[in-house]
């Protein structure tokens, strides 16, 4: 699938839900109520973020988002 132009909220909201998971697979997170919490919160937003409503092939783009999010994260770490 071609990079398609994720809006900059939808991109860092997915970068936010892969370090709270991160956090919460960790071996013995601290706070693993909050994190939970801020886990659902942000899993509900990206579902139902407007974006999605104008995407072609929406299970593709979901994809392609954890992909990009993943990469910017990893370019970041390095």
């Amino acid at each position: 699938m071609d990079v398609t132009d994720f809006p900059d909220d939808l991109v860092q909201m997915q970068a936010a839900w892969n370090s709270t998971y991160a956090a919460l697979a960790a071996p013995r997170p601290h706070d693993t109520t909050a994190l939970r919490r801020r886990l659902l919160l942000l899993s509900g937003r990206l579902w139902w973020h407007p974006y999605w409503e104008t995407a072609p092939s929406v299970p593709a783009a979901r994809s392609e988002l954890r992909q990009l999010a993943r990469a910017r994260g990893a370019v970041r770490a390095a």
